[in-house]
């Protein structure tokens, strides 16, 4: 038996400290399948990994919607978002392809 990845799906992960970066917000609506999305996008598994390494923090949105959440980047999110991104735009092309082929 393996263990489970630290991060599932690598290329949505960058993508959502990306977007992150940019202010976007991280929305969990529900337990639902599709209850996280950012940037107007489903976001499958990267949400537990940005919780549980505190790059994300929720915050009060009083123009939200009640019994949903909102989240942004921590200051210790927004520094690692920084180095994550430079990182990788520095690989190789077919290798970023290859991340997000394979997860």
């Amino acid at each position: 038996m393996t263990a489970a990845a630290i991060i599932p799906d690598r290329g949505e992960f960058i993508d959502a400290l990306a977007a992150l970066r940019r202010g976007h917000v991280l929305v969990h609506a529900g337990d639902h399948a599709g209850g996280w999305v950012l940037d107007g996008g489903r976001v499958f598994s990267s949400y537990d990994p940005l919780l549980r390494y505190e790059l994300v923090q929720e915050y009060d949105n009083p123009d939200g919607f009640e019994h949903v959440q909102y989240f942004r980047l921590t200051p210790h999110g927004k520094e690692f978002a920084e180095r994550a991104c430079t990182a990788w735009r520095q690989r190789p092309l077919l290798e970023r392809l290859w991340v997000r082929l394979a997860g």
